[in-house]
């Protein structure tokens, strides 16, 4: 069985909520001209923030964390603070000690509201970074579009202070079962990385059923090491070996044959420290999406996976394989909301892949099936002079009606955004067999698209199956519109743990990963006592 180490007592430590005492004694104002430079203080260190000088001057510029009934508040913050590295935040840029060390030397009003305002800026620096994400992707990666869910500054801090604060904190992660699996699963890699590590790699192009040898002995370590394969002395590639191997390919997106071919023995020596990298990551990708509200179904699309599902209620209650952009016309990382599906849909041209696949053709004489638009109303493509045309000044817009050879199939999913990306049908269904699933434009092509429908449909008619084919019999053009609104992610997980406790791994197609680990590790995000 997958990795699934006991740490009971340090995940228990790290979640839990009661408080840590601090002892600090902080002076109280001695006179009415005191609390004057108290104030004056707060006002000259928050003046450079604009919603910190809003929050402090509707409180009349009176210090929310020196005063000596903060006590909790102060001990809520310094102990978060201390446990940002479970969330696998940059501690560094949270500065605890130089914040103990202000506390602790308030001994003038001068000094209290130079701490006073520290403490609130450090504490919206960390709220914001553990709720919503401490990476700014689309300063990186300019195909992630994720709307980040950062908090109004105001509001944190006034919901702060109106709530118990040791609850508060611990509620500004994401609550999702996903995200406590994944800070579960980092704890178990530090902890295996503080004892070994995986061991030595295995050093052998493949290896399969019937082989022995050091190779074998190397393999079988590393998975008994990632816990897939009880304590074994076998020398040999036995059947028990086999099924170890079936176990780890499934969750590693690998063809679950047995053998341990080129991509399995390069997924079985990975470092447990790209691991712990990959986990990191896709915390943060879950704090992206952590809008903080209840939702009881969603779509999400894991491009690394080329799958789609559909989740209820927190559990998946459907799933296809899907085809996603090429490496040369990737699909971009963002949220939305599907509002409608259109059962024997046209199909629009996007302008570049027109330029590239159907233009030329038309210029050049070669029939085509393609509809030509002028200002939305057909032309007939024998009445053109194309002699006047190039491909760049080419006036028409191309539409492929409804059919059998339409390229979006008998069926699309809408979430109308100003990527023009969305989900549908493929007369391409033969793409679905490959590992590795991208071929299209951008758009997201489902393998199972009919019974998708359906699902969706199932919560507004009693008879989705009818409804979806009776409309599909007519060959029109239809729009059927949901009753309720549905989110959309479409992201890039590497890593997931699922429900049962198997730890999933996916390659970095895109490699999008690298680029952002990059920038993790630049802030000081690194696995402690890191082995391979």
């Amino acid at each position: 069985m997958p990795l699934s180490f006991a740490r009971s007592t340090l995940v228990a430590a790290s979640l839990a909520l009661a408080p840590v005492v601090l002892t600090m004694v902080l002076p109280v104002p001695a006179s009415a001209q005191a609390f004057s430079a108290l104030r004056q203080s707060i006002a000259e260190a928050a003046a450079a923030d604009e919603a910190l000088v809003a929050f402090y001057r509707d409180r009349d510029f009176e210090p929310v964390w020196t005063v000596s009934e903060a006590a909790d508040r102060r001990n809520a913050l310094l102990r978060a603070l201390e446990q940002a590295g479970a969330h696998g935040l940059p501690v560094a840029r949270y500065e605890t000690e130089a914040l103990r060390a202000a506390f602790r030397d308030a001994t003038n009003p001068w000094l209290r509201g130079q701490a006073d305002v520290m403490a609130s800026r450090i504490f919206l620096q960390y709220a914001q970074d553990v709720h919503g994400g401490f990476l700014d992707p689309s300063t990186i990666i300019p195909d992630i579009f994720q709307d980040q869910p950062h908090r109004d500054p105001y509001a944190l801090m006034t919901e702060f202070l109106d709530s118990n604060p040791h609850q508060y904190m611990a509620q500004l992660p994401p609550q999702t079962p996903g995200y406590t699996r994944l800070m579960r699963t980092k704890f178990e890699l530090e902890d295996l990385a503080a004892n070994g590590g995986y061991g030595p790699t295995v050093q052998a192009g493949s290896l399969r059923p019937g082989d022995a040898g050091p190779a074998v002995v190397q393999l079988r370590n590393r998975l008994m090491r990632m816990g897939y394969l009880d304590r074994s002395a076998t020398a040999e590639y036995d059947s028990t070996l086999q099924a170890a191997v079936v176990a780890f390919q499934t969750n590693h997106g690998i063809t679950a044959d047995g053998i341990a071919g080129e991509a399995t023995i390069r997924a079985v020596n990975r470092s447990i420290e790209d691991h712990w990298n990959e986990i990191v990551l896709s915390m943060e990708r879950h704090r992206w999406l952590n809008d903080g509200q209840v939702h009881d179904r969603l779509i999400f699309v894991n491009l690394t996976d080329f799958h789609t599902r559909v989740i209820d209620d927190g559990e998946v209650t459907f799933i296809t394989r899907s085809v996603i952009g090429a490496r040369d016309r990737q699909t971009p990382e963002f949220s939305d909301e599907m509002e409608h599906m259109v059962i024997n849909p046209s199909w629009y041209v996007p302008r570049s892949i027109a330029q590239r696949s159907y233009i030329p053709g038309i210029l050049a004489g070669r029939g085509t099936y393609m509809q030509l638009l002028a200002g939305g109303r057909p032309v007939n493509p024998a009445s053109i002079d194309m002699s006047r045309y190039t491909v760049n000044n080419f006036p028409f817009d191309l539409r492929q009606p409804p059919g059998p050879r339409n390229a979006l199939g008998t069926v699309k999913f809408m979430f109308p955004n100003r990527h023009a990306i969305y989900l549908h049908d493929t007369p391409e269904q033969h793409l679905m067999n490959s590992d590795v699933r991208a071929y299209s434009s951008g758009c997201i092509r489902l393998a199972d698209p009919h019974e998708f429908a359906y699902h969706l449909l199932e919560r507004q008619t009693d008879d989705p199956v009818g409804l979806f084919q009776g409309i599909r019999a007519t060959g029109e053009e239809t729009y059927v519109h949901l009753d309720v609104h549905i989110p959309v992610h479409l992201t890039y997980l590497t890593a997931w743990v699922e429900s049962d406790g198997h730890i999933q791994f996916r390659n970095d197609i895109y490699g999008r990963n690298a680029r952002l680990s990059q920038a993790v590790q630049a802030l000081g995000v690194v696995m402690p006592e890191a082995s391979s």
